[in-house]
């Protein structure tokens, strides 16, 4: 599925800049996976940061309850959040 994200404040996960937080909202994946990663704690509403990331920017560390978790970008960009302004260092 591709996003249309324009004025929505929405944004793929995995579009998110180093630093930038989000509120995830949506998992758009295989029910195995998206139950995978739920059970890591990534459930709708809770906040994710992204951290650093691999040599070409793949994968990316994810902060997400007090966890990293790290995330191929073609999983990340079917993950749906509310980008938030502020970010962590």
């Amino acid at each position: 599925m591709i996003f249309n994200f324009e004025n929505t404040g929405m944004a793929a996960l995995a579009d998110l800049r180093e630093g930038q937080r989000g509120i995830l909202e949506e998992l758009d994946l295989a029910p195995r996976v998206a139950e995978h990663l739920m059970n890591l704690g990534f459930i709708p509403g809770v906040e994710v940061v992204a951290a650093r990331s691999g040599p070409g920017g793949d994968p990316r560390v994810y902060r997400v309850d007090g966890i990293e978790v790290a995330l191929r970008r073609d999983v990340s960009s079917r993950i749906v959040v509310r980008a938030l302004t502020r970010s962590v260092q």
